[in-house]
């Protein structure tokens, strides 16, 4: 591979659940190819990915990292993805412009349900996939119910590649079912051929005619082979396996033992042998303009800390050079990604991922291309809905005015972050996946921008209203200074309204006792008094009517005539009965169907009210459960429900309705309020 120039690469992502041993992979099959020299340990601190202070700090990924190497004469890109729920969107992101996935599992029955969401991704968006079962010598099952547990997830049946070998509780080996020729391990080398055990023939046969039979329901003359008793040709059994691979009508299973390099060299033969070419994957993506005009995908954005922005991309097609312009911005250069080095390039063809620098206004998942007609042209990963929250404020009140554009470069480089400034709490509201999300973004507000950050569970937007009629309630404003004084004086009724009415003002003034010229002021000071109510909190659901008043000639104005409305607001909401309010929410919670009744109990557990559960469409074996739940019970729910449903488990939501806090959690509220703890 030239030292300047990129193309014809083939991308890879590395994708699967937390602790599945994603970041070893990568740096076996780094080892193995030759890209370095030694080995890094996560809990060393010295992997190629997971290079960031935030993914160090917690040895897990937190964003995507890229690394490339070469093996049989190809370029691989390989996308370390984080598997935690909480950065997830880091992973779909990379997914979108990948070639092939290896989804990294453990050998362990018990956990495969925390595949079932990328399995969904990837099966939604056709991305051919490989399973890996790493941490092979740690399993106690066998491996015939480790396959049928990870087909209780798949959607595509599974074609394994491979039978192990065991000495007692040992793994020693593997049988390819290919090839049906055995290999004995050996640490930081390749596999020796071993003759086929006796033991196991009888075991083998049975594995590799279960291979042949799924991959005959792709392919007729193979179907015919097998029933006519013919040994296929293994590059039949090849080719049908790159054809079905590439369609993602299959997922080929390899086994292994990441951090001894077992199975890694067979895994990247079978990628070099039956992963589908860029082009092809191109050609799934509609991408088949025959005039070459550049276009590239953001995979991914960082923003370093000296300032600079990169953002990942994916070349789909043409040839993207040195100072091109992409969108009406010239790019700051090209860059080949290993781990947290860069190095400079001229050019990237078709097929590449590589870095650009500066391309200031560029988002993740933008279209980029000289032709302005093809900006947002390709489609992207959704982002998900938020579903954990932290008011947060800067630890030095002089740094609030760096506070709003720090946080905007945090959310370039995480597009599933959101933020607010809360109109009703005045907050400013971090939004993510969950709470170590929020302590990472935290982290790089303070390491990046230099912004430690305070942070509190956001208040609830509480609202009160009353409960009965009051008429005629009386406020007069009078103040005499020397001159010309001030005066004011109102009659008005309150009454409540329907819950979501909101407010409303008129009036039934006759005769003129208050000019005309004075009643918006009036209004204005029943506004003023409505953001702040008796309990303390907005005032809403009610009904304001000036009945009468009087004024003088020259004393009146309109501002003292809504210091009388603030008056008579006042003294009338003191005897309307005063109801605290807060905002229930419409969640629609998703989960595994077996985790369905675990979730009713939780709700009614938070004060909630089950609405009703049916299928989840196209998801099969999970169920979507709709609930109204109070925002005061929400700040948790998220951590309860992923602890339930061994962290597969997710939900939406949006405002519905107010409704009366009970009695028995008003004292509460208001001494919290009362101590300034809302």
């Amino acid at each position: 591979m030239s030292e300047n120039v990129l193309s014809g690469s083939r991308n890879v992502a590395i994708v699967g659940p937390y602790l599945s041993g994603k970041t070893t992979l990568l740096e076996s099959i780094l080892s193995v190819t030759g890209a370095t020299t030694r080995k890094g340990k996560v809990v060393d601190g010295n992997t190629v990915g997971d290079g960031s202070p935030e993914a160090r700090d917690r040895q897990m990924s937190v964003e995507v990292n890229a690394a490339s190497t070469e093996y049989g004469g190809i370029c691989f890109t390989f996308l370390d993805c984080p598997g935690s729920i909480e950065f997830a969107q880091e992973t779909l992101n990379a997914l979108v412009g990948v070639d092939a996935a290896i989804v990294v599992c453990e050998s362990d029955c018990d956990r495969v349900l925390t595949l079932a969401p990328l399995f969904q991704f990837l099966d939604d968006w056709e991305i051919p996939h490989l399973i890996f079962i790493n941490k092979m010598d740690r399993t106690r099952a066998q491996f015939a119910d480790i396959l049928q547990a990870l087909k209780s997830v798949s959607s595509r049946p599974l074609v394994p590649h491979h039978y192990p070998i065991w000495q007692g509780e040992i793994l020693t080996g593997f049988i390819d079912l290919i090839t049906e020729q055995a290999y004995q391990y050996h640490p930081g080398a390749p596999a020796d051929p071993i003759p086929l055990p006796d033991n196991l023939k009888e075991q083998e046969h049975a594995a590799r005619a279960e291979m042949l039979e799924t991959l005959a329901d792709f392919d007729d003359h193979l179907l015919e082979e097998l029933l006519e008793d013919i040994e296929p040709p293994q590059e039949e059994i090849l080719q049908d396996l790159k054809m079905e691979l590439g369609g993602d009508l299959i997922v080929p299973v390899v086994i292994g033992i990441a951090e001894q390099d077992f199975g890694v060299r067979p895994l990247l033969e079978a990628l070099l042998r039956e992963a589908p070419e860029a082009a092809v994957t191109a050609d799934r993506r509609g991408i088949t303009s025959a005039d070459q005009t550049p276009i590239a995908q953001v995979l991914k954005t960082y923003c370093t800390p000296q300032g600079g922005k990169l953002s990942l991309v994916r070349v789909w097609q043409g040839t993207l050079t040195d100072g091109i312009v992409l969108n009406g911005i010239r790019t700051g250069g090209i860059y080949r990604v290993f781990g947290q080095q860069q190095q400079s390039l001229t050019e990237a063809g078709a097929g590449a991922i590589v870095a650009l620098g500066r391309l200031d206004g560029i988002k993740t998942g933008n279209t980029l291309s000289p032709d302005a007609q093809l900006v947002d042209a390709l489609p992207k990963a959704e982002r998900l809905e938020p579903v954990y929250a932290l008011a947060i404020m800067p630890e030095k009140r002089s740094d609030e005015v760096k506070l709003s554009t720090a946080l905007s470069k945090a959310l370039e480089e995480d597009p599933s972050l959101v933020w607010e400034q809360h109109g009703d709490t005045h907050e400013v509201i971090l939004w993510g996946q969950g709470e170590i999300h929020l302590r990472v973004t935290l982290d790089r507000l303070r390491r990046k921008y230099g912004l430690p950050m305070t942070t509190h569970a956001p208040q609830v937007p509480y609202k009160e209203t009353i409960r009965r009629c009051v008429n005629n309630i009386h406020g007069r404003y009078k103040r005499q200074t020397g001159g010309h004084g001030q005066f004011g004086d109102v009659y008005i009724d309150i009454k409540p309204l329907p819950r979501g009415e909101g407010f409303n003002f008129s009036e039934t003034i006759v005769g003129g006792v208050v000019p005309k010229q004075y009643i918006p002021g009036i209004e204005m000071g029943v506004r003023e008094y409505l953001t702040h109510g008796p309990l303390g909190f907005p005032v809403v659901d009610v009904a304001v009517t000036l009945t009468n008043g009087s004024y003088h000639t020259v004393d009146s104005s309109e501002q003292a005539f809504r210091q009388a409305a603030r008056i008579a607001m006042q003294e009338g909401m003191a005897k309307g009965q005063s109801s605290l309010l807060e905002p229930v929410l419409f969640v629609t919670i998703s989960v595994p169907s077996n985790f369905t009744s675990n979730v009713l109990r939780l709700v009614t557990g938070h004060r909630g009210q089950v609405l009703g559960y049916e299928a989840k469409p196209n998801w099969s074996g999970w169920d979507e459960v709709q609930v109204h739940l109070p925002q005061a019970e929400m700040q948790n729910l998220i951590v309860e429900l992923r602890s339930l449903t061994m962290g597969v488990g997710t939900f939406r939501w949006q405002f519905d309705h107010l409704q009366e806090v009970p009695d028995k959690i008003v004292d509460r509220v208001l001494a919290h309020t009362n101590n300034g703890k809302s």
